[in-house]
């Protein structure tokens, strides 16, 4: 199996094409094939699944997140719907490598050599998704909702709920197109994502493709301190973007005090964001529990630093900046969607309740 030698390298040289593609796709709202065809082509829809199964082998998790930040910052800087597809995918890779039994990360081998995609799908409108066990084995009732992929993808892993104890993970096939309903995904931005509803009612896992025990998905600080990925191809907007204001400057721009000292605003708040999520990834490599109020805190940086970055680059570069076709345009419009991940404002005053009971920067440092 063939191994990027350089996240940076492979991510930079096809930044141009999937950001072409990406234009496109947002313009006609369908699934990205193309822009999925040249990440498999890199080789790097494998490069962040166990070595087991294909992966690059880190010396240290810490080196391993390091390495994630970049790719999911390149991919994020091409195409915002994308950098969401490719999230979802190493997030399903990490919950194999975590819960996966030898003959499920077998079979994840399989898959990746087909160039296979997956997600993860927890999503749900009420009453959820139920797993029960009849005398035929198990059997999956209800749907998914905000499912990226919904009938495009190859598979998903979804959360199910048991008749008694905590949900679990199930790997159920996502490409069924009878299941999928992406009408309602009429939105502004992120439309490649085809993010749509999916049936689950009637399907029939075998018990192989139970991933993990009860309760697995769910474990602390994994869970949470995860959203440091999503927040690293968010950030990978951010720099997108503000590469696009920095070129949209005409010379008399330029020798605007007033202009540059935006410009200047906008420079901190994006490296401000590049800095919280670099130690994001770092503190989720360690699994200490104060990696989940850091990374909570860390949402609301990054959040603060899109929205400010958005409407400095507004006030820059003016009206050219909601020109539709324009790559300003698209990026604002894909990050004012994705920012809307579930429950900002909740997590950051979980973050500040952790804050208060004690000092949780960790490793001994005062925050104050």
């Amino acid at each position: 199996m063939t191994q990027p030698s350089s996240t940076k390298l492979q991510f930079g040289a096809l930044a141009g094409r999937l950001a072409e593609f990406g234009a496109r796709y947002d313009a006609e709202g369908g699934w990205p094939q193309e822009s999925v065809a040249l990440l498999v082509e890199s080789g790097m829809h494998r490069a962040f699944a166990s070595p087991d199964a294909g992966g690059k082998a880190f010396e240290t998790p810490q080196e391993e997140n390091r390495a994630l930040l970049q790719a999911l910052r390149q991919v994020g800087r091409a195409d915002l719907s994308l950098g969401r597809i490719f999230e979802g995918h190493v997030n399903a890779l990490k919950l194999f490598g975590w819960y996966g039994s030898p003959s499920q990360r077998r079979r994840l081998v399989q898959d990746l050599d087909g160039g296979r995609l997956y997600g993860v799908w927890a999503t749900e409108p009420p009453p959820g998704v139920t797993l029960d066990d009849d005398p035929f084995g198990p059997r999956l009732s209800g749907a998914k909702r905000f499912a990226t992929g919904a009938g495009s993808l190859d598979f998903a892993l979804v959360t199910a709920r048991p008749a008694s104890g905590e949900r679990r993970l199930v790997i159920v096939p996502a490409n069924q197109q009878a299941r999928a309903d992406v009408s309602g995904w009429r939105v502004r931005g992120m439309r490649a994502t085809v993010s749509g509803t999916y049936d689950l009612t009637g399907l029939r896992p075998s018990r192989e493709e139970l991933l993990g025990g009860p309760g697995d998905y769910d474990r602390e600080p994994r869970f949470t301190a995860g959203a440091w990925r999503f927040l690293a191809v968010q950030l990978g907007g951010v720099e997108a973007l503000l590469a696009e204001t920095r070129a949209a400057m005409s010379v008399a721009a330029r020798a605007d005090p007033l202009q540059r000292a935006k410009f200047a605003e906008a420079v901190a708040a994006a490296r401000g964001a590049f800095l919280w999520t670099r130690e994001a990834a770092d503190r989720a490599a360690s699994e200490h529990p104060d990696a989940k109020p850091f990374v909570l805190l860390a949402r609301g940086v990054v959040e603060r630093a899109a929205l400010d970055v958005m409407e400095l680059c507004a006030r820059i570069v003016g009206t050219r900046s909601a020109v539709d076709g324009s790559r300003i345009d698209k990026i604002i419009r894909d990050l004012s969607l994705y920012l809307r991940q579930a429950g900002p404002d909740h997590a950051r005053d979980e973050a500040a309740k952790a804050f208060l009971d004690h000092d949780a920067w960790g490793d001994g440092d005062e925050l104050w």
